[in-house]
């Protein structure tokens, strides 16, 4: 046999295959239609239109079956993208796998809305979705904050760019929280070099919280840790710096008490010194920034 007939057979070999496989499709489908017992969406073969996927996806989640609410709002994103009803989808699907505490798929969803979406009408609330995801993630502050820091950087996106949101007050409140997470973790380190007499190390880190993260509630502990440090290295000007500003911004700390019996104990007692870093903070702190 010739070239030109070798190439003609491999030609009708592939019609017929192709054809095989076009038949072979139509009658799986067929028999799993005609089959009560299988569901022909278990194969991810959803042919309804998107809007009744979608109503299917809110009955689901209404009945609480939120692991199908999810499939059909997903299978709206796959089979339409780009539509209004993609849009509509990709929302509800951030919320249903947040309510699942499927929060990597949560933020994945979400972050891609955002990249599409940043300015239609759910963009606030999806970016509120994205902090609260970030959010739920928080760990104790002997582990990594990562979560906090991210929970802050998305927060503080749904009050920059949806300052008229009905999300801005509670995601002012998750900011507050995630920050005091995130000044733990350095009081945290902090106590950790102080433990082992490493002075300058610890008094880095306490100097963080107090620039850093003044209106959080390690600022007394920080204060008085400035003040322990500084005495111990014989820095007595900043140690009564240290103790005069916790002093003045918090008399009635238990903290202030034990700095201010500390430098009682080396015959001073908490004195300003203008110059000093711990001064300027304190001047912020009274301001309240």
């Amino acid at each position: 046999m010739g070239y030109a007939g070798s190439e003609s057979m491999m030609k009708t070999t592939r019609a017929l295959f192709a054809s095989l496989l076009v038949l072979s499709a139509g009658a799986m489908i067929s028999g799993c239609q005609s089959d009560p017992d299988i569901d022909i969406t278990k194969l991810g073969l959803d042919n309804d239109p998107p809007d009744v996927l979608y109503a299917q996806g809110l009955a689901n989640m209404k009945a609480g079956n939120m692991a199908e609410a999810s499939r059909k709002f997903d299978a709206i994103d796959r089979e339409n993208p780009f539509s209004e009803w993609a849009r509509k989808a990709l929302v509800m699907s951030t919320f249903v796998k947040y309510r699942q505490n499927r929060l990597d798929d949560a933020l994945a969803s979400g972050n891609r809305y955002m990249a599409q979406y940043p300015k239609s009408k759910d963009a606030p609330y999806v970016q509120y979705l994205v902090g609260l995801s970030y959010s739920k993630q928080i760990v104790d502050v002997t582990q990594d904050q990562r979560a906090a820091q991210k929970t802050v950087e998305a927060m503080q996106a749904v009050i920059d760019n949806y300052p008229d949101s009905e999300y801005v007050d509670d995601a002012q409140a998750k900011i507050r929280y995630a920050r005091d997470q995130l000044a733990g973790k350095e009081m945290q380190i902090g106590r950790y070099y102080m433990e082992r007499k490493e002075y300058l190390a610890a008094i880095s880190r306490f100097r963080t919280v107090v620039e850093k993260y003044p209106n959080t509630n390690q600022i007394e502990e920080a204060l008085a840790r400035l003040t322990e440090a500084y005495f111990a290295m014989g820095l007595v000007e900043e140690a009564q710096t240290a103790a005069a500003v916790l002093g003045h911004n918090y008399p009635d700390s238990q903290w202030y008490a034990d700095s201010f019996k500390l430098l009682k104990s080396g015959g001073t007692e908490p004195r300003e010194n203008t110059g000093s870093w711990i001064s300027a903070a304190g001047k912020k702190l009274l301001l309240g920034s």
